[in-house]
Protein backbone atom coordinates (compact mmCIF):
# COMPACT_ATOMS: atom_id res chain seq x y z
CA UNK A 1 0.00 0.00 0.00
CA UNK A 2 1.03 3.64 -0.59
CA UNK A 3 1.12 5.94 2.51
CA UNK A 4 -2.78 7.28 1.41
CA UNK A 5 -3.63 3.47 0.71
CA UNK A 6 -6.34 1.58 3.43
CA UNK A 7 -6.69 -1.91 4.02
CA UNK A 8 -9.88 -3.16 5.32
CA UNK A 9 -10.50 -6.41 6.31
CA UNK A 10 -13.20 -8.79 7.26
CA UNK A 11 -13.36 -11.94 9.84
CA UNK A 12 -16.33 -13.63 11.74
CA UNK A 13 -13.98 -15.45 13.56
CA UNK A 14 -12.99 -13.37 17.26
CA UNK A 15 -9.40 -15.04 17.20
CA UNK A 16 -8.68 -13.29 14.08
CA UNK A 17 -10.25 -10.45 14.74
CA UNK A 18 -7.71 -9.92 17.91
CA UNK A 19 -4.89 -10.60 15.19
CA UNK A 20 -6.26 -8.33 12.77
CA UNK A 21 -6.41 -5.55 15.91
CA UNK A 22 -2.88 -6.04 16.92
CA UNK A 23 -1.79 -5.85 13.13
CA UNK A 24 -3.99 -3.02 12.88
CA UNK A 25 -2.20 -1.40 16.36
CA UNK A 26 1.01 -1.29 14.61
CA UNK A 27 0.01 0.12 11.08
CA UNK A 28 -3.14 2.60 10.99
CA UNK A 29 -3.77 1.90 7.40
CA UNK A 30 -5.36 -1.54 8.01
CA UNK A 31 -8.75 -2.02 9.77
CA UNK A 32 -10.28 -5.09 10.63
CA UNK A 33 -14.20 -5.57 11.60
CA UNK A 34 -16.00 -8.71 12.83
CA UNK A 35 -18.46 -9.26 9.45
CA UNK A 36 -18.78 -11.64 7.20
CA UNK A 37 -17.53 -10.41 3.61
CA UNK A 38 -21.04 -11.09 2.57
CA UNK A 39 -21.91 -7.87 4.41
CA UNK A 40 -19.04 -6.00 2.70
CA UNK A 41 -21.30 -3.52 0.78
CA UNK A 42 -22.86 -2.21 3.90
CA UNK A 43 -19.30 -1.49 5.76
CA UNK A 44 -17.97 -0.23 2.73
CA UNK A 45 -20.81 2.36 2.04
CA UNK A 46 -20.63 3.32 5.70
CA UNK A 47 -17.25 4.06 5.47
CA UNK A 48 -18.04 6.32 1.86
CA UNK A 49 -15.98 4.26 -0.09
CA UNK A 50 -19.14 2.50 -1.91
CA UNK A 51 -17.66 2.38 -5.98
CA UNK A 52 -14.56 3.64 -4.77
CA UNK A 53 -12.41 0.14 -3.92
CA UNK A 54 -9.62 -0.91 -6.35
CA UNK A 55 -9.16 -4.48 -5.33
CA UNK A 56 -10.88 -7.20 -3.42
CA UNK A 57 -9.65 -10.72 -2.23
CA UNK A 58 -11.69 -12.88 -0.81
CA UNK A 59 -9.35 -15.88 0.56
CA UNK A 60 -12.66 -18.62 0.75
CA UNK A 61 -12.94 -21.51 3.58
CA UNK A 62 -11.73 -22.78 7.18
CA UNK A 63 -8.01 -21.35 7.88
CA UNK A 64 -5.04 -23.10 9.55
CA UNK A 65 -5.59 -21.87 12.94
CA UNK A 66 -9.42 -23.10 13.05
CA UNK A 67 -8.33 -26.20 12.03
CA UNK A 68 -5.30 -26.77 13.92
CA UNK A 69 -6.85 -25.85 17.15
CA UNK A 70 -9.33 -28.93 18.62
CA UNK A 71 -11.10 -26.81 20.41
CA UNK A 72 -12.66 -25.39 17.40
CA UNK A 73 -14.17 -28.79 16.21
CA UNK A 74 -12.93 -28.48 12.66
CA UNK A 75 -11.06 -31.49 12.17
CA UNK A 76 -11.50 -34.88 12.90
CA UNK A 77 -7.99 -35.33 13.06
CA UNK A 78 -7.67 -34.68 16.56
CA UNK A 79 -10.86 -35.01 19.45
CA UNK A 80 -12.19 -32.20 20.39
CA UNK A 81 -16.02 -30.13 21.20
CA UNK A 82 -18.27 -30.59 17.68
CA UNK A 83 -18.64 -27.12 17.62
CA UNK A 84 -17.00 -25.75 13.41
CA UNK A 85 -18.80 -22.01 13.66
CA UNK A 86 -16.05 -19.55 12.29
CA UNK A 87 -17.97 -17.06 15.39
CA UNK A 88 -18.24 -19.40 18.70
CA UNK A 89 -20.70 -16.54 19.52
CA UNK A 90 -23.60 -16.81 16.79
CA UNK A 91 -25.96 -19.63 15.12
CA UNK A 92 -26.00 -22.89 15.84
CA UNK A 93 -23.10 -25.71 16.77
CA UNK A 94 -22.45 -28.56 14.26
CA UNK A 95 -23.24 -30.32 17.13
CA UNK A 96 -27.01 -28.98 17.79
CA UNK A 97 -27.35 -30.03 14.12
CA UNK A 98 -25.96 -33.19 14.08
CA UNK A 99 -28.45 -33.96 16.88
CA UNK A 100 -31.53 -32.11 15.89
CA UNK A 101 -31.55 -32.06 12.30
CA UNK A 102 -34.00 -34.61 10.80
CA UNK A 103 -32.63 -37.67 8.68
CA UNK A 104 -33.94 -35.87 5.33
CA UNK A 105 -31.99 -32.27 6.46
CA UNK A 106 -28.80 -34.05 7.08
CA UNK A 107 -29.08 -36.20 4.19
CA UNK A 108 -29.05 -33.24 2.36
CA UNK A 109 -26.13 -31.61 3.82
CA UNK A 110 -24.23 -34.47 3.79
CA UNK A 111 -24.97 -34.60 -0.50
CA UNK A 112 -25.37 -31.31 -1.25
CA UNK A 113 -22.60 -29.45 0.77
CA UNK A 114 -20.09 -32.56 1.08
CA UNK A 115 -20.69 -33.81 -2.20
CA UNK A 116 -21.06 -37.29 -0.22
CA UNK A 117 -22.14 -40.37 -2.62
CA UNK A 118 -23.38 -42.15 0.57
CA UNK A 119 -25.47 -39.41 2.56
CA UNK A 120 -28.28 -40.96 2.98
CA UNK A 121 -26.80 -44.21 4.62
CA UNK A 122 -24.54 -41.96 6.95
CA UNK A 123 -27.18 -39.99 7.68
CA UNK A 124 -29.27 -43.00 9.03
CA UNK A 125 -26.35 -43.82 11.15
CA UNK A 126 -26.14 -40.51 12.82
CA UNK A 127 -29.47 -40.11 13.51
CA UNK A 128 -30.27 -44.15 14.90
CA UNK A 129 -26.68 -43.32 17.05
CA UNK A 130 -27.66 -39.67 18.37
CA UNK A 131 -31.25 -41.55 19.74
CA UNK A 132 -28.73 -43.67 22.49
CA UNK A 133 -26.78 -40.36 22.70
CA UNK A 134 -26.40 -37.00 21.56
CA UNK A 135 -23.18 -36.32 19.60
CA UNK A 136 -20.62 -33.61 21.37
CA UNK A 137 -16.89 -34.68 20.21
CA UNK A 138 -15.43 -34.90 16.81
CA UNK A 139 -13.95 -37.94 17.29
CA UNK A 140 -17.50 -39.73 18.24
CA UNK A 141 -18.82 -38.37 15.30
CA UNK A 142 -15.93 -39.22 12.88
CA UNK A 143 -16.29 -43.09 14.53
CA UNK A 144 -19.46 -43.01 13.69
CA UNK A 145 -19.49 -42.02 9.38
CA UNK A 146 -16.26 -44.03 9.30
CA UNK A 147 -18.25 -47.02 9.88
CA UNK A 148 -21.22 -46.12 7.90
CA UNK A 149 -19.04 -45.16 5.15
CA UNK A 150 -19.13 -48.69 2.89
CA UNK A 151 -16.47 -47.19 0.76
CA UNK A 152 -12.91 -45.27 1.45
CA UNK A 153 -11.60 -43.22 -0.81
CA UNK A 154 -7.60 -44.00 -1.00
CA UNK A 155 -6.18 -41.48 1.48
CA UNK A 156 -8.77 -39.56 1.87
CA UNK A 157 -10.77 -40.25 5.90
CA UNK A 158 -14.15 -41.49 5.25
CA UNK A 159 -15.69 -39.01 7.25
CA UNK A 160 -13.55 -36.01 5.40
CA UNK A 161 -16.86 -34.95 2.80
CA UNK A 162 -19.66 -34.94 5.50
CA UNK A 163 -17.30 -32.96 8.06
CA UNK A 164 -17.12 -30.56 4.70
CA UNK A 165 -20.86 -30.41 4.37
CA UNK A 166 -21.31 -29.95 8.04
CA UNK A 167 -18.88 -27.11 8.31
CA UNK A 168 -20.06 -25.01 4.94
CA UNK A 169 -23.58 -25.53 6.43
CA UNK A 170 -23.15 -24.61 9.72
CA UNK A 171 -21.16 -21.20 8.60
CA UNK A 172 -23.39 -20.39 5.65
CA UNK A 173 -20.23 -20.73 3.57
CA UNK A 174 -21.88 -21.01 0.36
CA UNK A 175 -24.68 -18.21 0.96
CA UNK A 176 -22.27 -16.05 2.31
CA UNK A 177 -19.67 -16.22 -0.83
CA UNK A 178 -22.84 -15.57 -3.38
CA UNK A 179 -23.77 -12.61 -1.26
CA UNK A 180 -20.14 -11.61 -1.13
CA UNK A 181 -19.12 -11.91 -4.98
CA UNK A 182 -22.28 -9.43 -5.63
CA UNK A 183 -20.93 -6.79 -2.63
CA UNK A 184 -17.37 -7.16 -4.39
CA UNK A 185 -18.41 -6.01 -7.92
CA UNK A 186 -20.21 -3.16 -6.07
CA UNK A 187 -17.63 -1.64 -4.23
CA UNK A 188 -14.99 -2.17 -6.78
CA UNK A 189 -14.63 1.34 -8.98
CA UNK A 190 -14.29 0.71 -12.76
CA UNK A 191 -10.97 -1.40 -13.53
CA UNK A 192 -10.41 -2.52 -9.96
CA UNK A 193 -9.36 -5.80 -9.38
CA UNK A 194 -11.05 -8.93 -8.18
CA UNK A 195 -9.49 -11.73 -6.52
CA UNK A 196 -10.66 -15.01 -4.84
CA UNK A 197 -9.07 -17.96 -3.40
CA UNK A 198 -10.78 -21.33 -3.03
CA UNK A 199 -10.23 -24.53 -1.90
CA UNK A 200 -12.69 -27.27 -2.87
CA UNK A 201 -15.25 -27.46 -5.79
CA UNK A 202 -18.68 -26.04 -4.72
CA UNK A 203 -16.83 -22.98 -4.28
CA UNK A 204 -14.67 -22.55 -7.40
CA UNK A 205 -18.38 -23.45 -9.41
CA UNK A 206 -19.57 -20.41 -8.00
CA UNK A 207 -16.92 -18.23 -8.72
CA UNK A 208 -16.42 -19.63 -11.97
CA UNK A 209 -20.16 -19.11 -13.08
CA UNK A 210 -20.59 -15.66 -11.54
CA UNK A 211 -17.82 -14.53 -13.61
CA UNK A 212 -18.81 -16.39 -16.76
CA UNK A 213 -22.15 -14.39 -16.36
CA UNK A 214 -20.68 -11.03 -16.11
CA UNK A 215 -18.22 -11.76 -18.86
CA UNK A 216 -21.47 -12.61 -21.01
CA UNK A 217 -23.10 -9.11 -20.24
CA UNK A 218 -26.39 -10.45 -20.49
CA UNK A 219 -29.42 -8.90 -18.52
CA UNK A 220 -31.05 -11.75 -16.40
CA UNK A 221 -34.22 -13.15 -17.06
CA UNK A 222 -35.11 -10.58 -19.70
CA UNK A 223 -38.05 -11.85 -22.24
CA UNK A 224 -37.40 -13.22 -25.58
CA UNK A 225 -37.88 -10.44 -28.40
CA UNK A 226 -37.92 -7.61 -25.51
CA UNK A 227 -35.93 -4.47 -26.84
CA UNK A 228 -32.92 -3.42 -24.89
CA UNK A 229 -30.23 -0.87 -25.43
CA UNK A 230 -26.84 -2.51 -26.87
CA UNK A 231 -25.34 -0.97 -23.41
CA UNK A 232 -27.00 -3.83 -21.75
CA UNK A 233 -25.17 -6.63 -23.29
CA UNK A 234 -21.87 -5.55 -22.44
CA UNK A 235 -19.60 -7.16 -20.71
CA UNK A 236 -19.09 -5.60 -16.68
CA UNK A 237 -15.98 -7.66 -15.65
CA UNK A 238 -12.78 -8.85 -18.26
CA UNK A 239 -11.68 -12.00 -16.62
CA UNK A 240 -7.48 -12.04 -16.56
CA UNK A 241 -6.07 -15.40 -17.32
CA UNK A 242 -6.99 -19.13 -16.86
CA UNK A 243 -7.58 -20.59 -12.78
CA UNK A 244 -4.44 -20.45 -11.30
CA UNK A 245 -2.87 -23.09 -9.13
CA UNK A 246 -0.24 -23.24 -6.39
CA UNK A 247 3.20 -23.88 -8.26
CA UNK A 248 5.89 -27.00 -6.99
CA UNK A 249 7.52 -24.75 -5.14
CA UNK A 250 4.60 -23.54 -3.00
CA UNK A 251 3.36 -26.76 -2.31
CA UNK A 252 6.11 -27.73 -0.72
CA UNK A 253 6.38 -24.63 1.78
CA UNK A 254 2.15 -25.26 2.17
CA UNK A 255 0.82 -28.58 1.39
CA UNK A 256 -2.48 -27.18 2.06
CA UNK A 257 -2.27 -24.88 -1.10
CA UNK A 258 -2.88 -28.08 -3.28
CA UNK A 259 -6.68 -27.59 -3.35
CA UNK A 260 -6.53 -23.80 -3.68
CA UNK A 261 -7.32 -22.27 -7.16
CA UNK A 262 -7.14 -18.38 -8.05
CA UNK A 263 -9.40 -16.49 -9.93
CA UNK A 264 -8.99 -12.96 -11.13
CA UNK A 265 -11.25 -10.36 -12.88
CA UNK A 266 -11.42 -6.59 -13.81
CA UNK A 267 -14.83 -4.77 -13.11
CA UNK A 268 -14.96 -2.95 -16.43
CA UNK A 269 -18.43 -0.72 -15.49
Amino acid sequence: LGPEGQLLGFDKDPQAIATGQALAAEDGRFVIVQRSFAEMGSEVAERGLAGKVSGVLLDLGVSSPQLDDPERGFSFMNDGPLDMRMNPNAGISAAEFVNTASHEEITRVFKEYGEERYAGRMARAVVERREITPFERTGDLAEVLKVANPAWEKGKHPATRTFQGLRIHVNNELGDLKAGLEAALESLEVGGRLVVISFHSLEDRIVKLFMRDLVKGEPDNLPRGLPVQHKAFEPKIKIHGKAQFASEAELKANPRSRSAVMRVAEKLR
